[in-house]
């Protein structure tokens, strides 16, 4: 009460005051106390303060979404339009192009444009969206065929992690047949399509060549692996064009409410903890607008944290069905979101760290994280000649930008945003790692060795 009575005799001549000098000084006070008492950042000098941001519908648009619904944006001085787009490669094109100030991008985009595989540009990732995410759903004939070559536990239910070894009676039963095995997946650069051809090759499953003539990936197939954009993948399985497909939630999910597909697998099963999309805007915005780039991956930090804060989830749901998002049923997202996966209709088991939006560093742009990528367009073909070990540190340095993100998250540390102890000790290297599907190990400051290290695939000797 003492306090309210304190405002009121502090509102009540300022009114006064406000009434006698007119309406622009009202407006410009009221803005200013509003300011004062909502701003939770040390607001940088912005140079763009108007934004526009693209994203595509899966759910690990996530952080961009909660960055705008929860202020975090606004906070930072910044004025954002977030905007759905119909395919990855209009995604790419309209950053490159300028018509984007930024976007919700694959993580094998940026690099690819960098490496010279598709269009080239100068483009630059000072954030890691998310880890993990992603799954492989067959069809319900091609899951019936599967099933029996699948070990079951004492549950009667299936063992995970389902390795392809399940898969390759079905393929060769199809090619017998006469038949080509088709397979789905986002884009030749996306990590579904690296996910995928880990996957099939790991049980000895040829997923096919790209070369410099051939931009197809299909040189040798034994599974021929096409583009299908993500929200049309349900709908392309039903058909029967595909028989299965890589995709990002909730198009997994949509397959089993739907009743026409099964997961069996999840790229955290694929590779434990690894990353997936990035958020992206080309150098040129970078060096003409600083102090933008280093708010607008503020906020972007800030909504991982708040993502992966315990009880956020079901209201990250809620804003992720709203039309202008992801636009799929509460309960098909929250089926992946809220720490569970289903895989077979009632197959709902317990998945943590399905998605992850800011433990584990997941913000954090890693040199190995896109070296990785490196090493499997050089291994498929997409970059069509060897390259001297220290080629894929030197082009990745280029492209993912640690600085950018240290500098924005030093501020979080300075407003108490985030913990100091969330800032990473590190040269940019996760340490070496076999959590793989098939127990590889990958170490990106080897990445020859780890190219070789596979029975399908190219083969380099070490290039001078």
């Amino acid at each position: 009460m003492k306090s309210l009575l304190k405002k009121t005799t502090w509102i009540l001549p300022v009114a006064a005051l406000l009434i006698a000098c007119g309406g622009k000084e009202k407006k410009s006070v009221v803005a200013e106390n509003a300011t004062a008492e909502t701003s939770k950042t040390k607001t940088l000098a912005i140079e763009k303060p108007q934004l526009t941001f693209g994203f595509i519908k899966l759910t690990d648009m996530a952080p961009l979404a909660i960055a705008k619904e929860k202020g975090f944006f606004e906070d930072e001085g910044l004025f954002v339009s977030v905007e759905a787009q119909s395919n990855w490669k209009n995604v790419l094109d309209r950053v490159i192009d300028g018509q984007l100030d930024g976007s919700h991008m694959l993580a094998g985009q940026p690099i690819a444009a960098g490496a010279g595989f598709g269009r080239q540009a100068k483009l630059v990732t000072p954030f890691s969206m998310d880890l993990n995410g992603n799954g492989i759903t067959v069809s319900n004939d091609v899951w019936s065929k599967m099933k029996p070559n699948v070990p079951k536990g004492a549950d009667g239910k299936p063992i995970h992690p389902i390795k392809a070894e399940a898969l390759k009676p079905v393929i060769d039963e199809y090619k017998t047949n006469g038949k080509a095995f088709k397979m789905g997946m986002v884009f030749p650069v996306s990590t579904h399509n690296y996910e995928i051809r880990y996957w099939l090759a790991a049980a000895g499953i040829h997923p096919g060549m790209y070369t410099a003539d051939n931009v197809q990936g299909q040189i040798d197939a034994e599974v021929l692996l096409s583009v299908t954009p993500p929200p049309q993948m349900p709908a392309t399985l039903e058909a029967g064009t595909i028989y299965g497909y890589c995709v990002g939630e909730p198009w997994n999910q949509q397959a089993v409410f739907k009743g026409i597909g099964v997961p069996v697998t999840t790229n955290y099963d694929i590779w434990k903890n690894n990353p997936e999309k990035v958020f992206v805007m080309t150098e040129k915005f970078v060096e003409e607008n600083p102090n933008t780039a280093i708010a607008v991956t503020k906020a972007l930090i800030r909504a991982g944290k708040w993502l992966d804060e315990p009880g956020n989830r079901q209201e990250a749901v809620e804003i992720l069905s709203m039309s202008q998002y992801v636009g799929a049923p509460v309960e098909v997202l929250a089926n992946s979101m809220t720490g569970t996966f289903e895989f077979e209709k009632g197959d709902k088991r317990e998945m943590e760290d399905f998605n992850v939006f800011y433990k584990y560093n997941a913000t954090y742009p890693f040199y190995s994280d896109g070296i990785w990528f490196l090493t499997q367009m050089r291994r498929w073909g997409q970059i069509p000649e060897a390259k001297p070990a220290d080629w894929y540190g030197n082009t990745i340095k280029d492209i993912y930008r640690p600085d950018i993100w240290t500098k924005a998250a030093k501020l979080l540390v300075e407003e108490g945003n985030i913990p100091a102890g969330d800032i990473p000790t590190t040269d940019g290297y996760k340490p070496a790692t076999a959590d793989f599907i098939d127990g590889t190990s990958y170490d990106a400051k080897d990445p020859i060795s780890y190219i070789n290290s596979f029975k399908i695939g190219n083969k380099d000797k070490a290039v001078q």
